[in-house]
């Protein structure tokens, strides 16, 4: 038995798009390994790995997934189901978690590929009752926002890769899918399970591989997708969290900008102004949205 309460069941959950079938594939056998040191320390008994996709089309016919659930050990039980539409991260999960019944859920991007003993440290730090969310560590880009080094204490975490008690989950309505269809959505949520009096934790020795790569200049290296959501986010994040001054500020600088996916942002912005959607702003005194230049949070490289 690790150090650390014993969890009993747990569902992995991840929103597939158009995804390459091997990267997928990849993913299962991590579950497994993780499942079986899990399930060897005493922390996990039982395991469903679910997968709600959005692409197009089916990325798996019956055949295909048969042989996926060849891949799951015996722990794991595997669900898929196709939306038949494009829900976006936040509403995909939301609609994927509906009807769970496990102690704690992983949300976790289809391609990251969980080391053997991922499972077991993500579970060490619920001892804590206040603790309502551990990110794990990934590699070979790892998030550069601060932490506190001896409770591990942040922000907020990616939900690349994070567990979470179902209890706590459902008490907060899950992720904002209203607001946020792609990023941000997770910052959104660690915030307000923050503002519940809840403690979010990143753990570096949990640590997964995230398919990620950097150009030749180590620049990153966006997709189009990326640009127009995370900008989207941007401005929603800034006004839900009562910073309506800098939502304003982005929003001239994105209509400004000659790049048309930040002009599309803004205008995206100011049609939910007109329809009277936009979210109902939270955290008024400031204690727990931060804005840091582009990011949610300090660097602890000083960037």
């Amino acid at each position: 038995m690790v150090e650390g309460r014993r969890v009993s069941t747990l569902r992995i959950q991840s929103i597939l798009y158009r995804n390459e079938p091997q990267s997928i594939q990849r993913a299962v056998r991590s579950v497994n390994a993780a499942m079986d040191a899990a399930v060897a320390a005493g922390v996990f008994e039982s395991c469903e790995l679910a997968y709600g996709d959005c692409s197009p089309e089916p990325l798996f016919d019956n055949m295909a997934l048969e042989a996926l659930e060849r891949e799951s050990g015996p722990r794991v039980r595997l669900h898929y189901r196709h939306f038949g539409a494009n829900l976006g991260s936040a509403r995909g999960h939301n609609t994927l978690f509906e009807g769970c019944v496990a102690t704690y859920v992983l949300i976790m991007n289809p391609d990251v590929v969980l080391a053997a003993n991922a499972l077991v440290e993500l579970s060490i730090p619920f001892n804590d009752d206040k603790v309502g969310l551990v990110e794990a560590r990934q590699l070979p880009i790892e998030h550069p926002k601060a932490y506190d080094p001896v409770t591990g204490e942040t922000g907020w975490a990616t939900t690349a890769c994070a567990l979470i008690p179902v209890d706590d989950f459902v008490s907060i309505g899950g992720f904002d899918s209203q607001t946020f269809f792609l990023y941000c959505d997770d910052v959104d949520f660690s915030w307000r399970l923050r503002l519940a009096g809840k403690k979010v934790i990143y753990r570096p020795t949990a640590a997964v591989f995230h398919d990620k790569r950097l150009a030749q200049s180590g620049a990153w290296q966006p997709s189009a997708a990326e640009q127009y959501y995370s900008a989207e986010a941007a401005l929603m994040l800034a006004y839900k969290w009562s910073r309506e001054d800098l939502a304003r500020q982005l929003v001239r600088a994105f209509n400004a900008s000659a790049l048309p996916y930040l002009q599309k942002a803004a205008q995206e912005f100011l049609r939910r102004e007109a329809a009277q959607v936009l979210p109902q702003p939270l955290d008024g005194d400031h204690r727990i949205g931060e804005f840091v230049g582009d990011g949610y949070a300090q660097h602890r490289f000083g960037l």
